[in-house]
């Protein structure tokens, strides 16, 4: 039996080793999983936004299935945390890596090494700049971004200014929303895009942004937002003005996005989905920790969703 004075000493240096492993960014301290279960880290880019929450969630239902020890680090949009927390990741004993990166130009110092290391890494979302990866799981972004102009376009009756309100700089899934909505809305010689500008998928950077950008441009008639987040900012922006002088066009389907979607205040949005995509993120981890072949890139259908048909994501 230990004294009391080595029970007490004991008790501080777990609560050291927790704090430190807290600090660098690991999911837990005492979290889940049965010992030698294989160990598996998810890198968020943000827990701020509802649609990684999502994400995250349905790779710990999955995790939890297959029986594997999910650890999630939240890089709070910072690659330079991202990049520690990768490192932290290969230290505590993971077999496979999924990150969803910060900034896809950015991710790859902290990919790199895991590579290198021969660790399995799959990009989920958002692909990693110039990194051969084990496999890339993310929305057709490209074919959502077209949905969301043919549809902007149809409710301001083909005719009018729009603005873009831009995702994370640097991040795939910001370049090839806004190229998929570009590109289709050159169908259409009666749109111009007055203007477009960068609102990091915030919400309350996008509400600054709106206001400022419709001042400046009091004619335009839509807004396509690269997420939910930032179209709930530009409808708080726009006041009384949402859904009926200005529609707004969002990406995600987020609840609070069908919400609005519901309202009148969002036009639509294009609605993705985050669970599947930590489900089939994790699925990929395991199958490569097992040395089976996994697909090098990976699909998940978007879907229009407007006031006609809502009901049915809800």
């Amino acid at each position: 039996m230990f004294n009391p004075q080595v029970k007490k000493a004991f008790r501080v240096a777990v609560a050291l080793v927790c704090a430190s492993t807290l600090v660098a960014g690991a999911s837990a301290c005492g979290a889940s999983s049965s010992s030698g279960s294989d160990k598996v880290a998810l890198l968020v880019s943000t827990l701020n936004n509802p649609f990684f929450v999502d994400l995250r969630d349905g790779a710990q239902k999955e995790a939890k299935k297959l029986g594997v020890d999910l650890l999630v680090s939240d890089a709070q949009n910072d690659s330079a945390t991202q990049q520690n927390q990768a490192q932290n990741a290969q230290s505590q004993g993971a077999k496979a890596v999924i990150i969803n990166p910060v900034d896809s130009d950015a991710a790859s110092p902290a990919v790199a090494p895991l590579l290198s290391s021969n660790l399995p890494v799959i990009s989920v979302d958002r692909s990693v700049t110039g990194e051969d990866v084990t496999s890339h799981i993310a929305s057709d972004n490209v074919a959502g971004g077209a949905q969301a102009a043919d549809e902007l376009v149809k409710a301001i009756g083909e005719k009018g200014k729009v603005i873009i309100l831009q995702g994370t700089p640097g991040a795939a899934s910001t370049r090839d929303r806004g190229d998929g909505f570009k590109k289709q809305i050159k169908k259409y010689s009666n749109i111009k895009i007055a203007a477009e500008q960068t609102a990091n998928f915030d919400r309350s950077e996008a509400l600054d942004v709106t206001s400022n950008l419709m001042q400046a441009n009091p004619d335009v008639v839509g807004i396509y937002a690269e997420n939910d987040e930032m179209a709930l900012g530009a409808i708080q922006a726009l006041g009384s003005k949402a859904g009926k002088d200005v529609k707004v066009f969002g990406f995600d389907g987020t609840d609070d996005g069908l919400k609005a979607v519901m309202k009148g205040t969002l036009t639509g949005t294009i609605a993705q989905q985050p669970k599947e995509l930590g489900k089939q993120a994790v699925q990929a981890a395991v199958k490569a920790i097992k040395g089976e072949k996994v697909d090098k890139t990976q699909s998940i259908d978007v879907k229009t969703v407007t006031k006609e048909n809502v009901a049915d994501f809800q």
